[in-house]
């Protein structure tokens, strides 16, 4: 009954099919006869007679019940006709059976329907960044995303299983073909096995759908077993296929032979080329060609060898930026007074800087920053001493920061002399970092706000290990001085200052 109530495209053809035999008078008088004689009991005889040449005409398809199963499921006439014919070739194919494996492929693939859009994001991130040439299984898979991108919701709708079910079924009918016991089971077992929660499972099955046809012993252990030539382990293939299951593609295994290489001929040591494919394999979907073209850019800013290990290890998506876009980075910058030398610092320190929009995250930064005071002028000394501040979000860290500094009673105007004086300021927790030394330095030390503001490179110290044990040991012998006397000294000068206080005084519990 679900399925007859599901499949109207189905019945009315059958309908129209009858009513056309019934019009011209095709039917012959031995199938009259076999209509008669198997009549069930009607209300209307002329009823349960056409009820039971539909019932013949649909018997006489020949598809054992398959059509209008798939079209109950969602599939077009046209689709579940040709996947019917697909199926129906298979002698040992039942609609029992198949409706058993549709519930199962449901299962393994949509487990969770509401993944908010993550596993289309996911889509679109591999699509726009494979830029070599793809086997078959690969356009497969890159031809099933179009169909779902080509709907209203797009890519976000891949995980599902109301909306894309019927666009996996249609690019891989041969999942209805696979064995549940013997096959699907088996590698769903293997994946957790590798360390892939079962939770995920489905993110890697529909981003790479023919992930189930293959071997487990013939295809995929030969393949993950090539990752280990550059030291990534056992333990590490699960996250690298949640990451990108696109790595079992024969396309993408070649493609990551000629980024070793790369990285090899570059002096990359090969810890960071393996730690930056463990952590961002998406690498291995991008051309040589284009990955040397930024490798480049970063040779002319002097980066290279050591320090481009650092940089790809920390930063392994700006690989993926084309010399255009990076550049204008560049330009930007050295439009705010940083010579090409403090720029190349700052790319070996903190690359994101490099891969993120100038509009939307450079120049918002710029205008938090004039707006506590910090004028064009401290600018690059600002960014030389903490590039970091380009990428802590504004609305997310650094204004809660200033915030809470202003409500304990700063002014903007000190932030401002603050961060001119000492850039990070703004880059430490509230909870962790500011809150505890502040109330350590109002409530246990008795000192006025205005000492920070002289010197904020007091929250760089650690509470525990430098600033408590000197402000007791000073307490201990009566002596006063500023934050700056206490603890801008190493501990050599600070001993030699207070050589003869034998003991220190214990805190308070």
């Amino acid at each position: 009954m679900q399925i007859s109530s599901n499949c109207p495209k189905y019945l009315k053809m059958l309908i129209d099919s009858v009513r056309d035999l019934d019009e011209w008078n095709s039917w012959t008088a031995d199938s009259s006869e076999i209509i008669a004689g198997d009549v069930d009991s009607c209300a209307t005889p002329q009823l349960g007679s056409f009820k039971k040449k539909v019932y013949e005409m649909a018997k006489g398809k020949g598809d054992k019940g398959i059509l209008p199963f798939l079209e109950s499921l969602g599939l077009s006439l046209s689709s579940a006709i040709y996947l019917a014919s697909y199926l129906s070739s298979s002698h040992s194919q039942t609609l029992p059976l198949l409706i058993h494996k549709v519930k199962y492929v449901k299962e393994i693939f949509f487990s969770d329907s509401d993944d908010d859009g993550i596993i289309g994001k996911n889509a679109r991130r591999m699509m726009m960044h494979l830029s070599i040439s793809a086997e078959e299984d690969l356009q497969q898979t890159l031809s099933f995303f179009e169909k779902i991108q080509a709907r209203r919701g797009g890519l976000n709708l891949l995980g599902c299983g109301s909306a894309s079910f019927r666009y996996l079924i249609e690019s891989f009918p041969r999942l209805l073909l696979l064995p549940v016991e013997s096959h699907m089971k088996p590698m769903m077992n293997f994946l957790e096995d590798i360390g892939v929660p079962r939770g995920c499972t489905k993110n890697i099955l529909l981003l790479f759908p023919p992930i189930l046809f293959y071997n487990i012993d013939k295809d995929i252990k030969p393949r993950l077993l090539a990752f280990e030539k550059v030291g990534i382990q056992d333990n590490d293939f699960g996250k690298m296929l949640i990451k990108y299951p696109w790595i079992l593609s024969s396309s993408i295994l070649e493609n990551f032979q000629k980024v070793v290489d790369l990285f090899d001929e570059e002096k990359v040591p090969k810890a960071c080329s393996s730690r930056a494919i463990r952590n961002w394999p998406l690498l291995l979907g991008c051309s040589v060609n284009n990955l040397k073209m930024m490798v480049d850019q970063f040779g002319e800013l002097g980066i290279r060898s050591n320090k481009l290990g650092k940089v790809i290890v920390t930063s392994p998506q700006l690989l993926h930026c084309r010399p255009p876009e990076f550049l204008q980075v560049v330009s930007f910058l050295k439009d705010l007074g940083l010579e090409e030398e403090a720029i190349s610092r700052i790319l070996g320190r903190c690359p994101e800087i490099f891969a993120t929009s100038i509009d939307r995250t450079l120049k918002k930064k710029l205008e938090f920053l004039s707006s506590i005071g910090v004028s064009r002028t401290h600018l690059p000394r600002v960014i030389r001493k903490y590039p970091e501040l380009f990428v802590c979000d504004v609305n997310r860290a650094l204004l809660p920061r200033m915030k809470y500094l202003m409500k304990i009673g700063l002014s903007r105007r000190d932030i401002g002399f603050m961060v001119r004086r000492f850039s990070p300021l703004l880059g430490y927790s509230i909870d962790e970092v500011l809150r505890p030394k502040l109330e350590f330095l109002t409530k246990t030390m008795k000192k006025p706000l205005s000492e920070v503001v002289d010197y904020p490179r007091y929250f760089s110290y650690s509470l525990e290990k430098k600033i408590k044990p000197r402000f007791w040991l000073l307490k201990s012998i009566n002596m006063e001085c500023s934050l700056k006397e206490m603890l801008g000294k190493n501990d050599e000068e600070f001993a030699a200052d207070y050589m003869g206080v034998e003991q220190m005084v214990v805190p308070p519990s």
